[in-house]
């Protein structure tokens, strides 16, 4: 994909492979604390004494997190660049985790989580930014190198806490934590030394208007806010709700192939959108098969015989990890440089309220009609919902940065 902007440079063979590696590393250290909690949920319940409504809370403060705090996020980006997002970003969530592991009670285990959602959610503004810094003529691809980051860095903890972490560091799921924030500072250092620095600005991502809060009056910035949120809040709610409708309906031996398929579905979505994203992100058609995709494999898991179910599953994991990769490639793409940490914190705000509101309606739906499926209608309606946008967004895709901006300004 070619989106270069005045005064970009063409990287060099060896500057865009450090380029590469960075905003892969980057992209692992936005989840991998996050998902080094979930296998050793058990552990802390048991040792702290929790309620299932505490363990609720815990599960959910970083959702809520990469909601409130990305504008935030876009307010340092404006005032200290990029870069020292990123950096400031990993290192607060470093010690966020570590400080998790020697938390004496809920309450500061709920405040060291705070802080290390808080991490993640200023830095995921700031890549936008830095992929286009960094890889003007190939922001789809930088796009896609930190997505596929970053889904790794949602699998490697959850695959290797339990059989390879936790024998390591005396059975202690407080030295699971300390550990997983070991390599996220290690990425923050990596990226203060290594980062590209091809001419003044590019290296710190600062932009010159020095403007941070979102446009709320931009369709395009709810248009892709939605969209991003529909995705998030199917992904998320899956998780949280299949294992529950499969134990009601008499199919709990699915649960185990179901999710690994749901989760591990995103990875072939990420690598053929490290070749092809280039060529699919400012089209119409991707999101909109997307959608439909998502809500057969919906109806797949909800009606389905096992086969189906598996399948259904894996094709939500693929969908969702597709759209994730092609919105994220968005901002670059839509706002001009001095706007697209702006863009970029706005998406992240509606989106991740979505993620954070959908399961509540989601159990409510539950709760109210005494029915497990019940649970899904609002996922279902999500993924019309991402269907019936996507024809609107390809027109806007056509115009590039100037029509957003006029439709900003209107």
């Amino acid at each position: 994909m070619r989106a270069s902007h005045p005064g970009s440079e063409a990287p060099g063979l060896g500057q865009l492979m450090r380029a590469v590696m960075l905003l892969w590393l980057a992209g692992t250290g936005l989840r991998m604390t996050i998902l080094a909690v979930p296998p050793v949920i058990p552990m802390i319940r048991d040792d702290l004494a929790l309620s299932a409504t505490e363990v609720g809370v815990l599960t959910g403060i970083p959702s809520v997190l990469f909601a409130v705090a990305a504008v935030p996020g876009s307010l340092l980006i404006a005032r200290f660049g990029a870069l020292a997002t990123l950096i400031f970003g990993l290192l607060a969530t470093a010690a966020g985790s570590a400080f998790r592991g020697i938390a004496p009670n809920i309450w500061l285990l709920y405040a060291t989580t705070v802080l290390t959602g808080f991490g993640v959610a200023v830095m995921q503004p700031s890549l936008p930014p830095l992929v286009r810094a960094w890889l003007p003529d190939r922001i789809g691809f930088g796009t896609a190198v930190f997505t596929n980051g970053l889904l790794v860095g949602e699998v490697l903890p959850v695959a290797l806490t339990l059989p390879v972490l936790l024998p390591q560091v005396g059975g202690s799921w407080r030295g699971s934590f300390i550990a997983w924030a070991i390599p996220c500072a290690m990425i923050a250092v990596a990226i203060a030394i290594l980062a590209p620095r091809r001419r003044a600005g590019a290296v710190s991502g600062v932009v010159a208007g020095r403007k941070w809060w979102p446009d709320w009056r931009s369709g395009v910035l709810w248009r892709i806010g939605i969209m991003f949120g529909t995705v998030n809040a199917i992904y998320f709610t899956a998780n949280a709700f299949v294992p529950e409708l499969l134990t009601r309906t008499g199919r709990p031996d699915l649960i185990s192939i179901t999710l690994t398929a749901l989760n591990l579905g995103q990875i072939p979505a990420s690598l053929l959108l490290l070749i092809f994203a280039g060529s699919l992100v400012r089209r119409a058609w991707p999101y909109f098969v997307c959608g439909v995709l998502c809500f057969a494999a919906l109806m797949g898991i909800i009606f389905g015989p096992p086969p189906v179910v598996v399948t259904g599953a894996a094709l939500i994991g693929f969908s969702c990890a597709a759209v994730l990769t092609m919105i994220f490639a968005l901002p670059p793409l839509l706002a001009r440089p001095d706007d697209v940490h702006r863009l970029a914190a706005g998406m992240f705000t509606i989106s991740y309220s979505c993620a954070v509101i959908t399961p509540v309606l989601s159990g409510l739906a539950w709760d109210l009609t005494g029915a497990p499926r019940a649970a899904f209608v609002p996922v279902l309606l999500g993924a019309v919902i991402l269907a019936a946008l996507s024809p609107g967004l390809g027109r806007v895709l056509k115009g590039g940065p100037e029509r957003l901006n006029l439709e900003v300004c209107g």
